[in-house]
């Protein structure tokens, strides 16, 4: 397998992140989507993330987008410390260390951004994402009992915070 690099998301890599987006996606396990909205909006999406210089990272195996990692700030005014961390990684990219280096990466960029607080929700029965979020120093601050349905069948959400 080739060298995975971590870069900033570049208006180049749209059309293989909405890709790996829907590819995940479709697995219907780990996102609040079931499928990628359409590439407009992801395209709009991300040109409006560039431009105003959001913490977005993609992983790249032969110029493929592989996974990514973003803190995107909350609108509002009086949350505008807040980021909310999304992340993914295509199958055969994860458990090799490619998720941590992706968060580090991220949480760094927002630091930098200016970022305080950094949140993020992740289904309870995702043990793998909660452990590796701890080890990166997230810590649990709720559970939203049957937030999620999916094929009819409900899942708890555990909401995980931390201080930058």
């Amino acid at each position: 397998m080739s060298v995975v690099e971590i870069v900033p998301i570049t208006e180049a890599h749209i059309e293989s992140f909405h890709r790996a987006l829907d590819f995940v996606a479709r697995e219907r396990r780990y996102l609040a989507f079931l499928e990628a909205p359409p590439i407009e909006v992801v395209r709009a999406f991300i040109l409006n993330n560039i431009k105003q210089n959001y913490p977005q990272l993609v992983a790249l195996s032969d110029g493929e987008v592989v996974g990514w990692c973003d803190a995107l700030p909350n609108p509002r005014p009086i949350n505008a410390h807040v980021g909310v961390l999304g992340m993914a990684l295509l199958p055969e990219f994860r458990r090799r260390g490619l998720g941590g280096r992706l968060i580090a990466q991220t949480l760094a960029a927002a630091r930098a951004f200016g970022l305080h607080r950094i949140e993020l929700t992740v289904r309870k029965n995702n043990v793998v994402a909660i452990k590796l979020y701890k080890k990166v120093g997230f810590t649990v601050e709720g559970l939203q009992r049957h937030a999620v349905l999916v094929d009819g069948a409900y899942e708890d959400v555990v909401m995980m915070a931390m201080l930058l």
